[in-house]
């Protein structure tokens, strides 16, 4: 029997590690298995192609909110190209059905609901009817799984970033979230963690491993344990956690500091600072605490962090939702806006009608209004998020955000302003955004001179060419000589790649656009962009 699991990821950089933990535990039995991992971005007769060529007895595909409806219409064609085989879906997004699905897509065999390490054999060992969903229970042995990425390799497009499981399950309980409908954490040892974060620093080609457990330091000490180790000059790439950062405790803190800049990301997921918002989502965080653990930590320099609020939760106007924001945003590296998903299987789903809720029915189930927040204003919550992506998240406006944001008293006014100010933001070049983001500063009392310094930087840093004028690129008298010297300490640096500016209060700025490095006379020490500064 020959089975092809599929994955069908967001992007080229993800890497589906679902399909790979199944696929270890088949292989093991003695199966012919194989994985195929392609992304949406693919055209869909290719990948459907490779589907049919692979010729499998059994096709699994693992389902999430965002490929859901492309999962599904690879499936229906497959059906019709291989009829006698077998076609069944696991995953998230799916595993709430019930059996009324199949009527609407009879070309699906089976649900395996439950996690594939024991759904999957169940399946093959005792195959059930068809048209019916078969539950898996917890996988008992998941704390001796090992990476996964050594038995199958990412693609060549994987962008350099692959996912680890040390833990499974969560100790929170929050209605929105899936792993509120299972309790208890699941977690290898952080001996067995240590060692197997080993072997990912084998591997070329991988610049970041994230950790997809739900809140990495639910136990302190093993969190200790394990970035400490990593401190340590073994250990080369980046690793990401997601945590909860009023668990973090002095110890915590103290080990954190230690480690080497660059080594290590931290992802919290504030959500909200609302307490009565966090209260009507059976969320315990301390908000206050959250927010204190996350300035320490972004004061000390040598971690880069992430932090995520969600619009849409219960009782956040949008007055609330703009304190959080601004409380949240100083203490960040990297703000995400999300927006609330009514999730199937989620208690926040099943209550939603009860409280003035309204939600896409397809997914991936997105707020249209909450009982706080109008369709208007979640419309422009979107518009706010749109340029907070291009530019802050990204990184290539770095210099120029820290300006202009030192003089703003509310980061979300200023964001939501320049929204309103550029309605068209997606269909603008990046020349177009920078002469937009300018005409919008100086209209809020930017000095010129300052404003256009920091763009030129920023530009020189991030794109190739001159700026858009009127910026102007004004080359250090003594550039020729400065480049000689960093080539030389710096062998194999492009020398058409080092630059050395006068740029008005900022002085004379050394920069490696290769390296996205700046040297300021004034300030020895290199900075990068979309970094700590």
């Amino acid at each position: 029997m020959t089975i092809l699991l599929t994955a069908l990821n967001a992007s080229y950089v993800h890497t589906n590690a679902a399909v790979r933990c199944i696929a270890s535990v088949l292989a093991a039995r003695g199966e012919t298995v194989r994985i195929l991992e392609r992304s949406l971005k693919d055209r869909t007769r290719e990948i459907l192609h490779e589907l049919y060529a692979a010729d499998a007895d059994v096709y699994g595909f693992s389902v999430y909110i965002w490929n859901r409806e492309a999962v599904l219409a690879l499936a229906s064609q497959l059906r019709l190209l291989r009829p006698a085989a077998k076609i069944v879906l696991g995953g998230p997004e799916i595993s709430y059905e019930d059996e009324s699905f199949f009527a609407a897509h009879p070309y699906i065999d089976n649900i395996l609901a439950g996690e594939g390490e024991t759904v999957f054999p169940a399946f093959l060992d005792n195959p059930p009817p068809r048209h019916t969903i078969l539950c898996g229970e917890p996988y008992g042995d998941f704390v001796n799984t090992g990476i996964l990425y050594d038995l199958y390799p990412p693609g060549a497009h994987s962008g350099g970033i692959l996912y680890y499981e040390s833990a499974r399950g969560c100790p929170y309980r929050c209605s929105y979230c899936l792993s509120s409908a299972h309790r208890g954490v699941r977690a290898k040892s952080a001996a067995v963690t240590i060692a197997q974060l080993r072997e990912f620093e084998k591997m070329d080609n991988v610049r970041i491993i994230k950790f997809v457990d739900r809140t990495f330091n639910f136990d302190r000490r093993r969190a200790d344990q394990i970035w400490r180790a990593l401190s340590g000059t073994e250990f080369t790439k980046t690793y990401h956690f997601e945590i909860c950062a009023d668990l973090l405790d002095e110890e915590n803190f103290a080990v954190l500091a230690a480690i080497s800049p660059g080594k290590i990301q931290l992802e919290c997921g504030v959500q909200s600072t609302n307490p009565a918002t966090l209260a009507a989502i059976g969320r315990t965080s301390d908000p206050a605490k959250i927010l204190a653990a996350l300035a320490r930590i972004r004061q000390m320099g040598n971690i880069h962090l992430h932090a995520d609020l969600i619009a849409g939760l219960p009782h956040e106007s949008w007055e609330r939702f703009a304190q959080s924001f601004d409380e949240t945003f100083p203490v960040c590296h990297k703000l995400q806006l999300g927006f609330l998903k009514l999730l199937p299987g989620t208690s926040l789903r099943r209550d939603c009608e009860s409280m003035e809720f309204a939600y896409s029915p397809r997914p991936p189930y997105e707020i249209l209004h909450s009982d706080a927040l109008s369709y208007e204003e979640l419309y422009r919550l979107h518009g706010i998020d749109d340029v907070l992506d291009r530019f802050s998240t990204d990184g290539k406006f770095a210099y120029t955000m820290d300006f202009l944001l030192e003089r703003e008293p509310s980061p979300f006014a200023f964001f939501a302003g320049l929204a309103d100010s550029i309605p068209t933001l997606r269909a603008l070049s990046q020349r177009e955004a920078v002469l937009a983001l300018r005409e919008f500063a100086l209209c809020r009392g930017a000095d010129a001179q300052r404003l256009d310094a920091r763009l030129t930087l920023d530009w020189m840093l991030s794109e190739a060419g001159s700026p858009p004028y009127p910026l102007n690129v004004r080359r250090a008298p003594k550039e020729a000589e400065l480049r000689r010297v960093y080539c030389e300490q710096h062998p194999g640096t492009n020398p058409g790649s080092f630059a050395v500016l006068q740029l008005a209060d900022l002085g004379t700025v050394q920069i490696d656009r290769t390296s996205h490095t700046v040297y300021f006379e004034t300030q020895p020490n290199p900075h990068k962009t979309g970094g700590t500064k």
